[in-house]
């Protein structure tokens, strides 16, 4: 599909941009990294030039390369681009949009692993409030945030909020 794209539309067309998209998503879930990287920074490069620098289909971009920069290791890489796909979708959909909520838990889920525990916190608060006020106190979504922040609870040493966040994310769960 991407050498049809490439030899019809021409190699820095938006429909190569999404199927070179694609393919990373692949690569990503086959582990190639580096593969999926490559292929991650061309979509953005494509969509980049052809839409500029706001545009949803660069947050996709930036969102899956900060996944893969996540999966190898380069925290800091991670929180860049989380940070960036975030200040694109909050003007697309507002600041309390369920996909915000998904973003949010990306970004703290980095800041857990690079140590800042606060912030990641703040993310996980934030990312809980969106999808409470969406979509109920018993969703999935929710049992993830909750469990998050059981996650970042325990790591600044409060063993009783984590426990009562893992208790609540696990009645969720078996709901």
């Amino acid at each position: 599909a991407l050498a049809i794209a490439e030899a019809v539309f021409g190699p820095d067309h938006p429909n190569v941009g999404i199927r070179v998209n694609n393919l990373g998503l692949v690569l990503q879930t086959l582990g190639d990294y580096a593969g999926a990287k490559a292929a991650f920074e061309r979509a953005l490069a494509i969509d980049e030039a052809v839409f500029g620098p706001d545009h949803p289909n660069v947050g996709r971009d930036v969102n899956n390369l900060g996944m893969v920069l996540n999966a190898l290791g380069d925290h800091v890489g991670a929180k860049a681009a989380y940070e960036r796909v975030l200040a694109i979708i909050e003007k697309v959909s507002g600041p309390d949009h369920p996909n915000i909520a998904t973003l949010v838990n990306n970004l703290g889920s980095v800041l857990h692993d690079l140590g800042d525990h606060t912030g990641a916190k703040a993310a996980y608060d934030r990312a809980l409030a969106i999808d409470e006020a969406v979509f109920g106190p018993d969703h999935p979504n929710v049992g993830r945030d909750v469990n998050n922040l059981g996650m970042v609870l325990n790591a600044l040493g409060d063993h009783a909020g984590a426990k009562a966040a893992f208790e609540r994310a696990l009645a969720i769960d078996e709901a």
